[in-house]
């Protein structure tokens, strides 16, 4: 199984919390969401939640959490 290593932005820390969204859901959208390439990263959709991140190394920066 894939260990995904999260760093969360304050910003996107703020939109879990008032979306209700957890850090494995966070990890459920990047592995099986589908990926589309961004200006400075990836988005992730899977089923109602967006993830907008950029990869470093092995560390996935997450910057947005959307509801799709």
């Amino acid at each position: 199984m894939i260990t995904l290593r999260l760093i969360i932005t304050k910003h996107a820390r703020q939109q879990m919390f008032d979306r209700g969204i957890d850090e494995e859901q966070i990890k459920n959208t990047i592995k099986k969401g589908s990926k589309i390439k961004q200006t400075d990263g990836f988005k992730s959709v899977c089923s109602y939640i967006g993830v907008c991140y950029k990869i470093k190394g092995e560390k996935y920066i997450i910057k947005t959490v959307t509801i799709e």
